[in-house]
């Protein structure tokens, strides 16, 4: 008996030798997960990426692989058959997930079946979050005006905690025109803000909606910001004032000069003056060029019309445009009922008023003559 006992033992020996060595659970590791986007919105489409690595010395057989939904549901396909993974090696797996709960964190589980030898699961922490982009009006005029074009400048700002792509802002509308058609601001990480510029030009009162729109990853979202777009008086635009008029009369003809200034706060530019109904303009100065008054600066005009025998009082017409081009007018009536001929400054008074003075002069040259003799 003694003699047959190294025949077991050999065997057994082989048998170790001959058979594989089957790793333990604790030889397959989650070397890291991931989620795109770091953050979901609730509906989102995202993807959720796990990471393992055989840490053993020798080859392990591999199961199916899937990840139980938490807050989060799968829309891709689990793996039925991973397969082998050999010692040292690494295998990720990737899952297609919706977000389908509210705001707040959630751990959907990853499991990997081992196969004899467990299974592996690791929870894969996912956050989700609505905070959407904001974006307010950083720049406008006091009031808008029909057809003059005004700069409008919109804020945008990221208040989530992972950063937007594609961002941009797409006026929209009708009842005005605008340039650009849209603007790119691109991406915004955490707590970054942005500002773009339009150049708005109304030509009704309307309601402008500057839409932002951005992505979280492969989604695509978007914000409103309506601009209500009215009008009133703007209080820096050009304000041509007309002082020192003074009219004369030529036979028929009037001749109106005078100063014209700019009380406003913005230039006026291609002035031109013309003599308005009833007054019929006539040469040789049916229309006035002044060019651009600058605020507070005056100019001399002179006009030239006729007006009949009743007219008392005639619109000058000043003409003009702002620096955007855009053109206005305005009336600035004047009187007739002190207009003079201009005899009067000269020698051709009416007979009354020649007989007058001459007999104002005979009197006074004879007081003058009895003075003298008188000292004689």
């Amino acid at each position: 008996m003694e003699s047959g006992r190294p025949l077991p033992i050999l065997l057994i020996l082989v048998c170790l030798l001959v058979s594989p060595v089957a790793g333990g659970q604790g030889n397959m590791t989650v070397t890291s997960v991931s989620v795109e986007p770091e953050i979901l919105m609730p509906g989102d489409t995202g993807f959720v990426t796990v990471a393992v690595q055989n840490t053993g010395s020798s080859t392990l057989p591999l199961g199916g692989a899937r990840l139980y939904e938490d807050g989060v549901v799968p829309i891709s396909e689990p793996y039925p058959s991973v397969g082998a993974l050999g010692a040292g090696l690494n295998r990720t797996f990737t899952f297609a997930v919706r977000a389908d709960a509210p705001n707040g964190t959630y751990y959907p589980r990853f499991s990997l079946d081992l196969r004899e030898n467990g299974t592996l699961t690791h929870p894969v922490p996912v956050r989700v979050d609505g905070t959407p982009l904001e974006a307010s009006i950083a720049r406008r005029p006091e009031t808008f005006s029909e057809s003059r074009t005004a700069t409008v400048a919109v804020w945008v700002a990221n208040p989530r905690s992972n950063a937007a792509s594609g961002v941009q802002v797409i006026p929209q509308g009708s009842g005005f025109t605008v340039t650009p058609e849209s603007a790119f601001i691109g991406t915004l990480k955490p707590d970054a803000s942005g500002t773009v510029a339009f150049n708005l030009t109304p030509a009704a009162e309307t309601n402008v909606t500057f839409q932002v729109v951005w992505r979280n990853g492969i989604n695509t979202h978007t914000a409103d910001l309506v601009l209500p777009v009215a009008f009133g008086e703007d209080k820096k635009r050009a304000d041509p004032v007309i002082t020192n008029v003074e009219v004369v009369m030529e036979g028929d003809l009037c001749r109106a000069t005078g100063d014209v200034m700019n009380a406003g706060l913005e230039p006026a530019r291609s002035v031109v003056i013309s003599p308005g109904a009833p007054a019929t303009p006539t040469d040789p100065f049916r229309v006035y060029v002044v060019g651009t008054l600058d605020p507070d600066d005056i100019s001399a005009f002179e006009v030239t019309f006729r007006a009949g025998a009743g007219v008392e009082e005639i619109p000058l017409v000043i003409e003009y445009r702002d620096d955007d081009g855009n053109p206005y007018s305005v009336e600035r009536p004047i009187s007739l009922e002190n207009r003079t001929a201009e005899e009067a400054a000269g020698a051709g008074l009416p007979a009354p008023a020649v007989a007058a003075v001459a007999l104002v002069v005979i009197a006074a040259g004879l007081a003058a003559l009895w003075y003298v003799r008188r000292r004689r």
